[in-house]
């Protein structure tokens, strides 16, 4: 039976990437709220979801996240609120063949297996979900372990590869997200971090000039007002950064390249034409840079899609940056 309570969605929450899900939740709980938290175990066939997808469910109704893209939700969200009277943990099986399945709507094809555990000592432990969130605000992976029949999570021994089901364990593994640091808060950094968080960055503008970084033209988005040399010397700078420079001002911009140009970034990127790229190598030589260095930085940032507004060019920078996580050759 599917709960006819009314089932609180927040747009921002959900699209939250699944690390910040664990953050919100300790939020959450911090705040005083009970919860359960829902993880995707296994999958078969045509399901929307993967294996490690995660969502939260308040007392109130109040959801982050997905399951199932809206699936078997409403079965999920009925076992997690009594999961939160009850403590403990729950596993739900859905499948094409089965008429539960079909009155929720997985009609796609699949099966899934959703793992509900309360935040709870019998569940998932407070502790255990503050620690998780806190390894992650420092750009470290968290490893689980969740007892699928029954007993509280743990740490796991070792870090996992991935999250998958082993035997009548889930391993459960989730890395920081990718981020984004965008030099710049002009009119092109709007677009893009808006476009780049909803793509699952962790994006970070930093601006010193206080015209341009303002919470008004960045409602979200997490802005820096600072030199982007002293903010860059505080921040975990990892293969799983990237880092877009966009003010056409030398004093800011190349500030940030002296920080990462030897950092292990995936992309770096800067605006400008070739004449203003190429003079960017001349005085990145003169500060002591050599060939190779310099050669990590796209510029002009962007791929040749005829870009022309603000938009597009968020967008030609935002898809030449995606096909270098993925390691896909930009074309």
């Amino acid at each position: 039976m599917i709960s006819d309570q009314p089932i609180n969605h927040l747009d921002s929450n959900m699209m939250l990437a699944d690390d910040a899900l664990l953050t919100k939740a300790a939020d959450w709980h911090s705040a005083g709220h009970r919860l359960a938290l829902a993880f995707v175990i296994h999958t078969w066939g045509s399901s929307p979801r993967q294996v490690g997808s995660l969502m939260l469910v308040r007392e109130d109704s109040q959801i982050a996240g997905s399951v199932s893209g809206g699936c078997v939700e409403g079965a999920v969200i009925d076992a997690a609120l009594e999961i939160i009277k009850t403590g403990g943990s729950q596993r739900l099986d859905f499948g094409v063949a089965d008429a539960t399945a079909w009155e929720v709507g997985l009609s796609c094809g699949g099966q899934i297996s959703v793992l509900v555990m309360a935040v709870s000592e019998t569940g998932f432990a407070p502790a255990l979900l503050i620690d998780a969130a806190k390894s992650l605000a420092q750009r470290l992976p968290v490893g689980l372990c969740l007892p699928v029949n029954g007993g509280p999570a743990r740490q796991a021994a070792s870090l996992p590869v991935t999250s998958e089901l082993v035997d009548d364990e889930f391993w459960f593994m989730q890395a920081p997200r990718p981020q984004i640091i965008i030099i710049g808060a002009v009119h092109i950094s709007q677009h893009l971090a808006s476009m780049a968080t909803q793509s699952g960055f962790d994006v970070t503008v930093i601006d010193p000039r206080r015209t341009f970084a303002t919470a008004e033209r960045f409602s979200g988005i997490k802005l820096v007002f600072d030199w982007p040399d002293r903010v860059l010397d505080e921040m975990a700078l990892d293969q799983e950064t990237a880092l877009v420079a966009l003010t056409h001002d030398p004093k800011i911009d190349d500030a940030a390249l002296h920080l990462v140009l030897g950092k292990p970034l995936f992309h770096i990127a800067c605006l400008g034409s070739r004449r203003t790229h190429a003079a960017r190598l001349e005085r990145l030589a003169a500060a002591g840079f050599d060939a190779d260095a310099t050669a990590k930085i796209k510029g002009p940032a962007g791929l040749d899609i005829g870009a022309k507004t603000p938009a597009e060019i968020a967008i030609s920078v935002l898809a030449e940056l995606v096909a270098a996580f993925r390691g896909k050759t930009a074309i």
